[in-house]
């Protein structure tokens, strides 16, 4: 029997030695590969902290202390650990056990984490809460070095750093977050791995004093020195200067001095960074070969590392297609996203074009601030953001684009549903806050060529803030739209007819489309026949064409990829009512709350948002 089959968390792990928990080790990487290659996840990053987690886990109880992680991808080996292995091969699965911590599925679970550079923030708040009631547990935050890229992560350390609050702050650093890091703080960590003159003499230092007699008493009652010969030979980190005890950097996949350093700064009762140096992929050859395709990945076949399902041409790589044509012909175009430019489609743009290509780390208000800085001056940026980190930006988009209506274009990806990633990375709150902005223009593609088509009028024709949202994934066989005339897109929107019908009319908008044709087709096969319209602009509403071209005297309904009461229903509805007092327009969208993880199909079902469910609501509406 394997050892992994009787782990069920911190009790079973603190009964183990070296030996086994090495083994361990081998077994947890082992499961990993063979489940999630089935599954699909982040493969790379848990790999990369396996020893790390294990040697947590053995020295801290979760079930009692708390593991704040930053970001929650590199959790699986934590699920593993604590009581999930048997539910393990539903990772991601609606249904099934979540791809990020999630404290409804387990107490060992201490916080949600989908986004980065909140964990120290987080930690904080519970040590604090800790002091205030008087309890007795230990706070840790795991926080991935492409965290320190994000500012929030620089509040939560300025005032941890002073507290006097206990809590470790574990650096767990392998120089990428899904690309590789960014700026001046993945600069000093370069710089501390590299200190290899203290780091050698330490080691002989310590080899030396384990072959003398006593010799293990005097290296621990002279680590005062030793921490004076640091200093001597390295000036103070970052962290030390703000005043926390550093320990590191050290090597991250050697479990049994991971153990004797946690035991160490849990016993100091003081802010404490441990700084940790892993290797993405670590033990498994295809992802530390191809770290960035192992950091997410759909199924693969576990023995080659090769994708199950061959890619298809997805809007993201459009997007960066036509951001490489819209930059050779004016050199005023520049891209700037928050550390995805593989993810975002701009790899190409940033080897082709590094002068104009800015990646700002995990920093997504100051992508934005700063975009406002390039276009006073005369450039147009192009800012490449998923629509769930876009919600960081809320204030500077207001701020600092649009009260000066400043030409910038914001290419939201991954809008709407994007599957198993699940509640945390749902891009469906955009619509809601972005049309809240004045003299924002929001634009919504249902195929590549329309979305190639919006991008170069935002950047070529439009002269004030622009955002082209669209979806996770591939093409969609739709004709585009023509784009001809700035003016009046820009005055009245544009819409355009799919079906005609006279018993209903199907309001929808972005790739929501082909779940309303599925749902006109549906109520055609029970004769009732459905007019599909398709906002190509949700701001500005294109009001008179739906006037225009709706089923007058049937129902309205909209359906809308968004979380409830985020969408465009309520605007349509007031402007149509202006016109059609007694206008029936209902709606149909994501509901008031968070949408959990799953495949695409099972989401729409779920939340109501199917071709099916679609056709069940009109035919409830006809029937009131």
């Amino acid at each position: 029997m394997s050892i992994l089959e009787n782990i069920y968390g911190h009790k079973n792990l603190a009964e183990l030695d070296a030996q086994q928990r090495s083994v361990l080790c081998d077994e947890l990487r082992q499961h990993l590969i063979a489940s999630v290659s089935k599954t699909g996840g982040h493969v790379a990053s848990n790999l990369g902290v396996v020893e790390l987690t294990v040697a947590i886990e053995t020295v801290f109880d979760t079930q009692r202390d708390r593991l704040v992680f930053d970001v929650g991808h590199q959790s699986y080996i934590h699920k593993l650990l604590t009581n999930r292995r048997a539910d393990f091969h539903t990772l991601r699965q609606f249904g099934g056990i979540a791809g990020f911590p999630k404290p409804s599925e387990s107490i060992t679970d201490a916080f949600v984490a989908g986004h980065a550079s909140s964990s120290v923030s987080i930690a904080l708040g519970m040590a604090r809460a800790r002091t205030l009631t008087g309890e007795n547990y230990h706070i840790l935050a795991l926080m991935g070095d492409g965290a320190a890229t994000g500012g929030m992560a620089y509040e939560g350390l300025n005032d941890a750093a002073v507290s006097g609050e206990p809590m470790i702050i574990i650096l767990n650093d392998n120089e990428l977050s899904i690309d590789r890091n960014v700026g001046g703080m993945a600069s000093h960590l370069r710089q501390l791995r590299t200190k290899k003159k203290y780091l050698g003499m330490k080691e002989k230092y310590r080899k030396v004093l384990n072959k003398v007699p006593g010799g293990r008493w005097i290296y621990r009652v002279t680590h005062n020195v030793k921490d004076r010969l640091r200093r001597m030979l390295i000036a103070p980190t970052i962290f030390e200067s703000m005043g926390f005890t550093y320990l590191g950097p050290v090597d991250g996949h050697d479990t049994e001095n991971l153990i004797s350093l946690l035991q160490r700064a849990k016993g100091l009762n003081r802010p404490v960074v441990l700084h940790t140096v892993t290797q993405k992929g670590r033990g498994y050859a295809p992802a530390q070969e191809h770290p960035k395709l192992f950091h997410g990945i759909g199924s693969f076949d576990p023995v080659t590392g090769e994708p199950l399902k061959k890619g298809t041409d997805t809007f993201s790589a459009s997007f960066g297609r036509t951001m490489l044509e819209l930059a050779e012909k004016d050199n005023r175009v520049c891209a700037i996203t928050a550390a995805m430019p593989g993810g975002t489609g701009l790899l190409e743009f940033k080897n082709q074009y590094p002068r104009r290509m800015f990646d700002v780390g995990i920093a997504e208000e100051h992508a934005v601030s700063m975009a406002g800085g390039l276009a006073k001056q005369g450039m147009v940026p192009v800012i490449a953001l998923y629509s769930t980190f876009l919600q960081r930006a809320y204030d500077m988009i207001l701020q600092d684009i649009c009260m000066l209506n400043l030409h910038a274009v914001f290419a939201v990806d991954r809008a709407g549903l994007v599957g198993e990633d699940g509640e945390t990375h749902h891009g469906i709150y955009d619509i809601g806050f972005l049309r809240q902005a004045p003299n924002m223009t929001i634009l919504c593609p249902a195929s590549l060529q329309e979305q190639a088509d919006m991008l170069r009028w935002s950047v070529r024709e439009h002269n004030g803030p622009v955002a082209i949202r669209y979806p996770r994934g591939g093409n969609r066989d739709y004709e585009a739209s023509e784009w001809t005339d700035c003016q009046t897109i820009a005055r009245d929107g544009l819409l355009t007819c799919h079906r005609k019908g006279k018993d209903v009319t199907i309001v929808c908008y972005g790739t929501m489309l082909q779940n309303a044709m599925d749902a006109a087709q549906r109520l055609s096969q029970k004769g009732i026949e459905a007019t599909v319209l398709r906002l190509l602009t949700v701001k500005p509403l294109p009001v008179k064409a739906v006037l225009d071209q709706m089923a007058h005297g049937a129902p309205v309904i909209v359906a809308e990829e968004v979380s409830g009461n985020c969408g465009v229903r309520d605007s349509l509805a007031y402007e149509l009512r202006k016109q059609i007092p007694d206008c029936c327009v209902e709606g149909l969208d994501l509901g008031d709350r968070f949408v959990p993880h799953g495949a695409l199909e099972k989401l729409y079902d779920h939340c109501g948002l199917s071709g099916q469910k679609i056709a069940e609501f009109v035919q409830e509406v006809r029937s009131r």
